[in-house]
């Protein structure tokens, strides 16, 4: 179903009711669609857990030291 949202008398609660029983409602203005009504169905997410990449991320040893030449390239200073 389209309307046109300037002429249209039908009352908001009929076109959710139409939208919710499974048709398509679509508003236009000046011939162009510009909305669309919709039923609204919440999306249940599982809660998250942890531990699916256990075992699977190796770090380096020296992974958190930085070596002096990238310290000195912050700082500013030329080698």
């Amino acid at each position: 179903m389209q309307i046109n949202i300037h002429e249209s008398d039908i009352p908001l609660s009929q076109l959710v009711e139409r939208a919710v029983a499974g048709e398509e409602v679509i508003i236009n203005s000046k011939g162009e669609p510009i909305a669309k009504i919709i039923p609204y169905k919440p999306t249940i997410k599982k809660p998250r857990r942890g531990g699916q990449w256990k075992g699977k991320v190796k770090l380096a040893p020296d992974f958190d030291e930085l070596p002096e030449s990238i310290m000195t390239a912050f700082r500013g200073e030329n080698e």
